[in-house]
């Protein structure tokens, strides 16, 4: 079996736990040697859509739905990481945090770029959402990406760049997006759905983590994976301290009815016995939340301090060998190149996903054929926007808003998006925001190629009118009008061969550009 070493050319750091001197690497807490060093990760996963619309989850609406506001996990997590200096959080989300971003104040802003620099808040995957790697282009998955990251690079520098990949709950994975991401300088990359006879095989044979070869080409899509443990990347059974779950907290006064540290403490650490049965390093990591968590960051952080505090305690008064830390995945990367070791590799997908038995996430791949073929055709509206904005030299607003397309083209690539398996009036609000998108790239790409033909010493063309309803073979001007220039964009460089349908009521003829006949059948 093929083996490869990971190296990420950091500076190695002291072997102590030590106060955190920047973002990054520099960051992370080291864990202790000779101990089982278990990586609390705190995060919060928050679907661009599902249940409810994008904005519902934002601001918490229709809440008789799903329990879910995206602004009150951002405000009460920013208090929580001020209020101690050892907490960490990860948030993923970008199309979140720059709704939440826009409306802060200068201090908050302050406050929060203090975080990102100190490593406390980290970013990972830094796209505009979580994208399906089944349904979505690759030319989309860019997009979002870049969105997102741009947002992050413009906000906060170096700081705010993601060093791994966060896709836990895509469904199945594959070999393409490692490369992507392995491309885009990631890295390692983090995931929980794999097939479950896989997941079984893995754990038995303590390969959850290997390098992923995403290019066959050459080593430059090769990446760390990691497969988390589970349960998907939620909390281990019973340590669900958040408001949404009803696992019981830590009472730790003995004074007091119900007192239960060493009860939870030993269910704790059962559950890291148990999994770092099925890893290879001293080091594990636990995720320590899940859908929309945190939205009372103060009820997560202060049960998990106890549970640290406790389970740490053992070490003076047992010798207990289990050290919790709060890291990041990132961190929990850091800390595994540190072991120097060697891993097994892949080379192919994790497609088709099971759970169980007779249980294959397969549907998604054809589901909502409609709302597929609209991202589609408002992906190719975008790239040609894209284009010829460039060429023009035209700036959003002066004569239309490539941004709302871009926007509404990263939201449709989330894992409940293009994949359809949100609610039928969460799909409806994708439509729309697409639709809008698109009706405003299309003004832009008029005066796009109006001024591009002014430049070039032709005549200033009439405004156009685009045939957006070709699907359901309707065309105002072409089934109404007498005398026509049609215009047809190739964005790609090379030449196409493709045919042109367009709805008519009467015959035409058709002239090229030279005023040669075109021969066309109807």
């Amino acid at each position: 079996m093929k083996l490869l070493t990971i190296y990420l050319g950091i500076i190695e750091l002291m072997l102590f736990p030590r106060l955190s001197i920047g973002c990054g690497y520099e960051s992370c807490n080291p864990g202790l040697p000779g101990m089982i060093n278990v990586h609390l990760v705190a995060h919060s996963h928050d679907d661009v859509g599902w249940l409810k619309t994008v904005d519902q989850y934002y601001y918490g609406a229709n809440n008789s739905i799903q329990d879910a506001g995206v602004q009150y996990i951002l405000d009460t997590v920013v208090d929580q990481l001020e209020a101690d200096s050892k907490r960490k959080f990860t948030f993923v989300e970008v199309a979140y945090f720059w709704r939440w971003w826009k409306v802060q104040t200068s201090l908050k802003r302050s406050k929060v770029r203090h975080l990102v620099e100190e490593g406390r808040l980290e970013f990972a995957n830094g796209g505009w959402v979580m994208n399906d790697e089944a349904a979505s282009h690759y030319t989309a998955i860019i997009d979002q990406m870049t969105l997102g990251l741009s947002m992050l690079n413009d906000t906060f520098g170096e700081c705010g760049i993601p060093k791994v990949a966060w896709h836990v709950d895509p469904f199945g994975h594959s070999r393409e997006q490692a490369s992507l991401f392995a491309k885009m300088g990631f890295d390692g990359l983090y995931f929980a759905r794999i097939d479950y006879h896989d997941k079984l095989k893995r754990d038995a044979d303590k390969t959850l983590e290997m390098i992923w070869e995403g290019d066959r080409s050459g080593d430059a899509g090769d990446l760390f994976t990691s497969v988390l443990y589970g349960p998907l990347y939620g909390e281990p059974a019973g340590f669900c301290f958040d408001e949404l779950c009803r696992d019981p907290p830590i009472q730790d006064d003995p004074q007091l009815d119900g007192y239960n540290v060493d009860e939870r403490v030993e269910a704790f650490r059962r559950h890291i016995e148990e999994q770092h049965s099925h890893y290879t390093t001293d080091h594990i990591m636990f995720t320590m939340g899940g859908d929309f968590q945190y939205q009372n960051a103060l009820q997560m952080y202060k049960n998990m301090d106890k549970l640290m505090f406790y389970m740490n305690n053992l070490q003076i008064t047992n010798g207990s060998r289990i050290n919790l830390i709060y890291s990041t995945p990132s961190c929990y990367l850091f800390a595994l190149n540190r072991e120097n070791k060697t891993w097994t590799t892949k080379n192919d997908d994790f497609f088709p996903y099971a759970d169980s038995k007779h249980s294959y996430w397969t549907g998604y791949y054809s589901s909502r054929p409609a709302f597929k073929g609209l991202v589609r055709t408002s992906n190719n509206v975008l790239q040609a926007c894209k284009q010829l904005q460039a060429l023009s030299g035209l700036q959003d607003n002066d004569a239309g808003d490539s941004m709302k397309l871009r926007r509404a083209m990263a939201v449709a690539q989330h894992h409940d998006a293009v994949t359809g398996t949100a609610k039928q009036h969460v799909d409806d609000d994708y439509r729309k925001r697409l639709s809008r998108g698109v009706a405003d790239c299309q003004r832009l790409i008029d005066k796009s190629v109006s001024r591009l033909s002014r430049k070039t010493g032709h005549i200033t063309p009439p405004v156009a009118q685009f045939c957006s309803y070709l699907n359901v073979s309707v065309c105002p001007i072409t089934e109404s009008g007498d005398n026509l220039t049609i215009t047809i964009f190739n964005p790609l460089e090379s030449i196409q061969l493709r045919v042109i349908r367009l709805p008519v009521f009467h015959s035409y003829g058709i002239l090229d550009f030279k005023g040669d006949k075109v021969k066309f059948d109807v």
